[in-house]
């Protein structure tokens, strides 16, 4: 008859020493321990890590432990997933033998895949940005190559553009016209001006006064007689 504490004891012991700054002993009965897991260093020293949580069944290892990741870091969910069917694939081809070291290695290497994935998709992306920025000095040189295609879409928006500039003009001058007015379009607009004059003088009344000094006496100007006109001729006068 299998002894299944004398197993579990002894495997817990080999946990210990092999675990012995990441076993951490929660409780007796049921017998529950945690593990952590620490990936190697990746790029820049960096690791992804997890702790695995395992309680002993009652007949374990003829039955499969419990088991849950109770904290991860740098790990998606996708990640976390993954672990999970892998501690169940590893449970079921290793039932009836102690297998958390099994299942706990299997995790460690798990995580240096990771590492590694998470070095190749960094890489991938530094050399993706490298590419768009030679793309980029590219097109500032030598621009964008002139195909039909992009032509008539350029030709068709310049068309546009200029229809557009004309419109605007047309409608400023058509505008300006109409607001600019001759000085007969003035006068027959406002009917009083034909009168304003006049009013004038009426609404000055007496009070006008006119400078004589600005016209000259009648006897100081030259009147040409007509006795002096050499074409003067009375007769014409009187055929009048």
């Amino acid at each position: 008859m299998t002894d299944y504490s004398e197993e579990q004891r002894n495997e817990r012991e080999a946990l210990e020493s092999i675990y012995p700054d990441s076993f951490t002993v929660l409780s007796e009965k049921p017998t529950t321990f945690t593990i952590t897991v620490t990936s190697e260093a990746g790029e820049n020293d960096e690791t992804v890590q997890t702790t695995l949580k395992f309680t002993y069944r009652e007949k374990y290892p003829d039955e499969a432990p419990l088991y849950e990741i109770v904290s991860q870091e740098n790990l998606d969910d996708n990640d976390v997933t993954d672990i999970i069917k892998l501690l169940e694939q590893q449970a079921e081809e290793n039932l009836g033998m102690v297998m958390i070291f099994t299942l706990v290695s299997a995790v460690q290497e798990k995580l240096n895949e990771i590492v590694d994935q998470i070095k190749t998709r960094r890489e991938e992306e530094k050399k993706q940005k490298e590419r768009e920025a030679e793309e980029e000095e590219k097109q500032r040189f030598h621009g964008t190559p002139v195909t039909i295609e992009n032509f008539l879409n350029w030709k068709a928006k310049f068309d546009a553009e200029l229809l557009e500039i004309k419109r605007k003009k047309m409608k400023e001058e058509e505008q300006a016209g109409k607001n600019k007015l001759s000085g007969k379009q003035l006068f027959e607009m406002d009917h009083n001006l034909d009168t304003s004059d006049i009013q004038f003088l009426e609404e000055a009344g007496n009070s006008v006064e006119v400078d004589e000094s600005l016209f000259q006496e009648m006897d100081d100007l030259e009147l040409e007689d007509e006795e002096d006109d050499p074409d003067y001729n009375p007769v014409n006068l009187d055929s009048d």
